[in-house]
């Protein structure tokens, strides 16, 4: 409240005894942020893709794995949460691959390209269709295929087999 008197000081005069602070200490109030080797590995994947590193994917031997068997990986690093949530088809997925129909050397390319866009569009889900090959003379090739290249690309940090809803384990 102030006094209908009219005797109120300015402002200049209360405060021309005050002298600024000395020093040039500046408190930051941020803590450093520590880098997780879920980060390390993301950056060592964008400086490989940055430098345009050809297709690496080996070409054989391909150890096969059962038509309806789960596959799984994951990297040091990765969050337990993150994992559960990515294998309980949680996260959102913003690509997807199909493989049906593709060769080993198609799909052998077509994978690596599918990863390479998927880091260059910054997509961090994407879904591999490539079915279970049930009834063909060598069952579930493309899916032994995709098990050995996906931890070779050092891009993946990790995968799961798709929940039913999402295609199951083709």
């Amino acid at each position: 409240m102030s006094d209908d008197s009219g005797d109120d000081p300015s402002f200049e005069e209360l405060v021309v005894d005050v002298l600024p602070l000395k020093g040039d200490t500046v408190v930051s109030l941020k803590r450093a942020r520590e880098i997780t080797p879920g980060t390390l590995e993301r950056r060592r994947a964008a400086e490989a893709l940055a430098t345009g590193n050809a297709n690496s994917l080996p070409t054989e031997p391909i150890p096969l794995v059962e038509p309806h068997a789960e596959l799984a990986f994951v990297r040091p690093g990765v969050q337990h949460g993150v994992y559960r949530r990515l294998r309980l088809g949680e996260y959102r997925c913003d690509s997807r691959l199909d493989l049906h129909g593709l060769g080993v050397a198609q799909a052998r390319e077509a994978l690596w390209r599918f990863v390479a866009d998927c880091m260059r569009h910054d997509i961090r889900v994407g879904l591999v269709t490539h079915g279970r090959g049930v009834g063909r003379s060598t069952p579930a090739l493309l899916k032994s295929c995709v098990a050995l290249w996906l931890p070779c690309l050092p891009e993946v940090l990790a995968f799961h087999s798709a929940p039913r809803h999402l295609g199951g384990t083709g």
